[in-house]
């Protein structure tokens, strides 16, 4: 029988009823100390000896009784002789009993070889380390529930501790299922998809301290997805079942959770993520988790890691929290907290963010984020330009150091961001595709380095600059070029259709993938069709939009269009046909005074270089013929006056 959701409850609240309906046993074992890094003591430890064990000479130079340097001066200088009122030390030496002080080498001035002169008293026990500075023995050094370091491992050694008595991990076993699942290595076929959430989630798992154990993927059959359970929960003591989680005719594991234990939350709301279960089977934890990958990975986050770490007895690290101003609205229904993931720069003096793709399924979403935006459960969301807290993925430094990039796709846009990566120190490069005439506003507002646009002026023929002297005023802005590009129709292969101009999709009654309002390359489709005189709305799929040109070719190939527009090399890619429309100039548009920053000329000197023009032209169907030239710049009246 089908079920349905039992709980649509506060993510907060069902981690509660997880953490408190779950009490795993520890086990320990004693290994070596220097193996273990890492690794979660079960007990403090106390020191067996003093370090150091000794008095100890912290410098090179004489050790000496302080009372017989007493009164000395530059006028008054004090003559020691050797054995009798001082002996040579090393830094580490022991210091005999007579003695109380070290002079450094630097201080003592050779009168011959047994007798020194000095020209300032010595204090008691100056440059001297006395047993057990840095560790006394019976002392506690590390406490329980403390994860080790590599500094902890050494006073560890110091103190004479050869081996430590820490916690066993938590074994996670984690099941995948679903019949469309094959391995990594498979051959992907039509209705077939890669189980690599297994190995994300076990790397999370390791990440955390766990061990993690990959079961074989269960196909979607019920009793073997309940005889898989029973045998992992036989040598695991946290379960994970991936997929099946929903209320769907084929997901079984809330059933069989109820069936073989108990289960206390069978959804939770959250967007992403809302199909979580949590159970309990034989005393252990058993979390049931969405297919989709970013909503299992969040839900790893949310119940398994807290798991972890409370099994340990450590706290969980907090990752770093910013004030962002959001570059676009982001909207949100009631009654679901929302995760969505963002990009973030600091542009002008502050941190600009903007939402990354909100699919469950987009698992590029979550690595490119730079951080993760919570909207409450009460709220519609923000406007853009609203100041919002952003959790970080990353650190704040390398946030600071991205240069913001908003406008137009492009393909050679990854090659800059890894040419920056490879030729700068700690810079990197971060682009939010929103079209061309998003990027204009981007610039507008202050709130991105440069902007991708290739805009075409059907009165002048002209590319970008009518745009931007239109809408862009009193700001100084340059434009550079970055290459030369083909646009055209992205076909399947052999163009089956025989498509060789915009009529033949309007006759043959074609399904089309188009780009979104605002990108260059639908301003550029849309006067083609007024120069036809063709009507948008006689074109079947004019209005199913993509963001990348990459999106318009991959809808191709898969055969859910028939004709797409965007440009060759995004085709080329995809070993698809291409029918030329014609070439177009794509520039990035920058503030002046980002131009003649650090960050501003290390983007131009990757633009003209000749590792940039090479790989460029390696993609097919563009041309680097002016990169990096100055194509127009403008300084806004009130700077031309000073």
């Amino acid at each position: 029988m089908q079920q349905v959701y039992l709980d649509n409850i506060p993510l907060e609240d069902a981690q509660n009823i997880l953490l408190a309906k779950t009490s795993l046993a520890r086990y320990t074992e004693v290994i070596k100390t220097q193996d273990a890094l890492g690794r979660v003591l079960a007990s403090s430890v106390f020191a067996k000896r003093s370090m150091p064990a000794f008095h100890a000479s912290a410098m090179d130079g004489i050790a000496v009784d302080s009372k017989k340097t007493s009164g000395a001066d530059e006028q008054r200088p004090v003559i020691l002789k050797t054995e009798k009122d001082f002996i040579q030390v090393d830094t580490g030496d022991p210091i005999p009993a007579q003695f109380d002080a070290v002079i450094m080498i630097e201080d003592i001035q050779w009168l011959n070889e047994k007798e020194v002169e000095i020209l300032a008293p010595a204090t008691p026990w100056q440059h001297i380390r006395p047993v057990g500075e840095d560790v006394v023995a019976g002392e506690i050094i590390v406490s329980a529930h403390h994860k080790l370091t590599p500094p902890d491992l050494g006073v560890l050694l110091a103190g004479g501790i050869l081996e430590v008595e820490v916690i066993i991990p938590p074994r996670v076993g984690i099941i995948p299922t679903g019949s469309e699942l094959i391995k990594p290595e498979e051959d992907v076929t039509i209705g077939s998809i890669v189980d690599f959430n297994s190995a994300v989630l076990a790397a999370y798992v390791t990440q955390w301290g766990g061990l993690p154990q990959i079961y074989p993927i269960i196909k979607d059959d019920r009793d073997l997805l309940k005889e898989g359970i029973k045998n992992a929960l036989k040598c695991c003591d946290i379960l994970v079942i991936n997929a099946g989680s929903s209320a769907g005719r084929e997901d079984f594991t809330a059933e069989i959770i109820r069936e073989l234990g108990q289960v206390f939350v069978h959804g939770i709301a959250t967007k992403p993520g809302k199909p979580v279960i949590i159970g309990m089977i034989n005393n252990k934890p058993v979390i049931g988790i969405p297919g989709y990958p970013v909503s299992a990975y969040l839900a790893m986050e949310w119940f398994v890691k807290p798991l972890i770490y409370n099994y340990f007895g450590i706290s969980q690290p907090e990752r770093q929290k910013v004030d962002v101003t959001l570059g676009r609205r982001v909207v949100s229904a009631l009654g679901k907290e929302e995760f969505v993931r963002m990009t973030v720069g600091y542009v002008n003096g502050k941190y600009i963010a903007n939402p990354l793709n909100r699919g469950a399924g987009v698992t590029m979403s979550l690595v490119k984020a730079h951080g993760l935006l919570r909207i409450p459960a009460a709220s519609l969301g923000y406007e853009q330009g609203e100041q919002v807290e952003l959790e970080l993925y990353r650190p704040k430094e390398e946030v600071k150091n991205t240069i913001v990039m908003v406008g137009s796709h492009d393909l050679t846009l990854d090659i800059l961001a890894t040419e920056i990566r490879k030729l700068s120190q700690g810079l990197f490069l971060s682009s939010s595709h929103v079209g061309s005439m998003g990027g204009l506003l981007a610039i507008q507002k202050g709130e991105a380095h440069a902007a991708g646009i290739h805009l075409l002026d059907v009165e002048t023929g002209e590319y970008n600059i009518p745009y931007i002297k239109k809408l862009l005023k009193d700001i100084d802005l340059v434009l550079v070029n970055l290459l030369y590009r083909e646009q055209g129709f992205i076909l399947p292969p052999s163009n089956p259709k025989n498509i060789q101009k915009v009529e033949d999709i309007v006759s043959g009654n074609l399904l089309m993938i188009n780009r979104q309002k605002g990108a260059g390359t639908r301003i550029l489709f849309d006067h083609l069709l007024r120069t036809k005189e063709i009507n948008p709305n006689s074109i079947r799929g004019y209005t199913r939009e993509e963001f990348s040109h990459l999106g318009v070719a991959a809808a191709v190939k898969s055969g859910t269009a028939d004709v797409g527009i965007g440009i060759k090399s995004a085709a080329l890619v995809y070993n698809l046909d291409f029918v030329p429309i014609g070439e177009e100039r794509y520039d990035l548009l920058m503030r002046k005074d980002f131009l003649d920053s650090y960050e501003g000329q290390i983007l131009l000197n990757i633009i003209q270089s000749s590792s940039f023009e090479k790989q460029v032209e390696a993609l097919g169907g563009y041309s680097t013929r002016n990169a990096g030239q100055i194509i127009w710049e403008e300084v806004s009246p009130r700077d031309a006056q000073n």
